[in-house]
C-alpha cells in the first residue's frame, strides 16, 4: 500500500532526538520492510505545551492549510491508500487526517493514540475531543502498551483496535558484543522537568546507600534541567560518574556495551525505547513497574521491576545484580534473546502487514 505518515507531536525529521522521534522512524522502517510505500505526509508540529487558545487558533489555520495543499496534492498525482497518524494525545491532535481520510474515502489508522479521562479538564477536555473524534474515526487505532488500550476502550468502547508490542531496529546488536564491566551502570534519559528529573532525583537517592560497592555509572542525556539532574547526584563521588551529554543514536549502542546494567526508575514511562536497546545490548534492567514499563521488561527474567516510589526496593536490585554475578549473566542473556527474537523490526513488519491486510480486505 501506499501509506501518508504523519506524527503531529514531532516529525520524525524533527532535529531534537526523543522516544517519539525514534518511534515515529522504527515505524516507517517497519512499513517498508513490509513491502509499503510511505510518504511522510506532512512536518507541521501540532502541539501544545499549556493549555492557550491563541496558539491553538494559529494551528488550526497551519492544518487547514495543509489540508488544502494535500488535497490539491492528491488531486492531482493520486491519493494514498490509507493514512497512518503515529501518537495522539491530549497536546497533540491530528487535524489533518481524519477530514483527508473522509474527503478521499481512505482507511484512517492511528498508532499509540492515548486517553486519559483525568484529562478532560477545561480547555484539555476540548482538545482531548479531538483526540477521541480520531480514535472513533480510525478503521484501526494500533496500541503499543495494554494501558493505553484499556483507556481508550474506557472511553470509546466502540472504537476498532489491534495491539502490536514496542519495538527497536536491532540490526545494531546483532554481533555478540564484547562483555563491558559488569559494575558500570547505564543511563540514557533527556534531562527535562517532570517525570524525567523525578526519575534522575530517585536514581541518586537509590545510588546512595550502596556506595561501599564498587559501582560506576555513565550518562547519556541533556536537556533544560541538566543543572537539577546534576544537583541530585552532589552527594555522590564525581569521580563515579560519568555525563556524557547528548550524543548521536548511532553512539548510543558503543555506551551500552561498555557497561553491565541498565538503570533507570522510569516514572511515567509510555514503555521506553531505552530500555529495548538496553536489553539488546545484553544488559539486565532495574526498573518500575509503573506505567508502560512492564510491557518492555519481563520482571524477574530479564530484569527486575521495584514497587513504584519505593526507593529501598530500588536500591535492593541494583545491588542484588552488582554481586550476583550468576544470576546478571544470565538475565543478560534473557534479556538480548527476547529482544532480538520478539521485538525486533522483522518481527513489527510482520504484526503491521497482518494488520493492515484485515483493513485492506475490509
Amino acid at each position: 500500500m501506499r501509506i501518508a505518515f504523519y506524527a503531529p507531536l514531532k516529525s520524525p525529521n524533527h532535529a531534537v532526538a526523543s522516544g517519539d522521534r525514534q518511534m515515529a522512524r522504527m515505524l516507517i522502517k517497519a512499513l517498508e520492510h513490509g513491502g509499503h510505500r510511505v510518504d511522510l505526509a506532512s512536518e507541521l508540529r501540532f502541539y501544545l505545551r499549556e493549555p492557550e487558545s491563541k496558539s491553538f487558533d494559529a494551528l488550526k489555520v497551519e492544518a487547514r492549510e495543509e489540508v488544502a495543499r494535500l488535497t490539491e496534492l492528491w488531486q492531482r498525482d493520486g491519493k494514498p491508500d490509507l493514512w497512518f497518524s503515529y501518537h495522539l494525545y491530549y497536546k497533540a491532535p491530528d487535524l489533518i487526517g481524519p477530514e483527508l481520510a473522509s474527503a478521499f474515502a481512505i482507511p484512517y489508522v492511528t498508532a499509540e493514540a492515548s486517553y486519559s479521562k483525568r484529562r478532560n479538564v477545561g480547555f484539555w477536555a476540548d482538545m482531548q475531543a479531538l483526540v477521541a473524534l480520531a480514535v472513533e474515526q480510525a478503521a484501526l487505532n494500533i496500541c503499543f502498551t495494554q494501558r493505553d488500550r484499556r483507556g481508550l476502550t474506557d472511553a470509546l468502547p466502540d472504537a476498532v483496535f489491534g495491539m502490536l508490542s514496542p519495538f527497536i531496529d536491532t540490526s545494531v546488536f546483532r554481533e555478540l558484543p564484547a562483555r563491558g564491566c559488569p559494575t558500570r551502570l547505564v543511563t540514557v534519559a533527556m534531562m527535562r522537568p517532570g517525570d524525567k528529573v523525578d526519575s534522575y532525583r530517585m536514581l541518586a537517592q537509590a545510588l546512595a546507600p550502596i556506595g561501599h560497592l564498587p559501582w560506576t555509572m555513565s550518562v547519556v542525556g541533556d536537556g533544560p534541567a541538566r543543572d537539577e539532574v546534576k544537583g541530585q547526584f552532589a552527594g555522590l563521588p564525581a569521580d563515579r560518574i560519568e555525563w556524557l551529554g547528548a550524543i548521536e543514536p548511532a553512539a548510543v549502542p558503543d555506551v551500552l556495551y561498555s557497561g553491565g546494567i541498565y538503570v533507570w526508575p522510569g516514572c511515567g514511562e509510555a514503555y521506553g525505547v531505552a530500555y529495548l536497546e538496553a536489553q539488546a545490548a545484553g544488559l539486565p534492567v532495574v526498573a518500575q513497574d509503573i506505567a508502560g514499563v512492564p510491557e518492555v521488561v519481563r520482571d524477574g527474567q530479564t530484569g527486575f521491576l521495584t514497587p513504584p516510589g519505593d526507593v529501598a526496593a530500588f536500591t535492593s536490585a541494583i545491588e542484588r545484580l552488582l554481586v550476583r554475578g550468576d544470576e546478571r549473566t544470565a538475565m543478560a542473556g534473557n534479556a538480548r534473546r527476547f529482544i532480538l527474537e520478539e521485538r525486533s523490526l522483522g518481527t513489527a513488519a510482520a504484526r503491521l502487514s497482518e494488520l493492515l491486510a484485515k483493513i485492506a480486505v475490509a
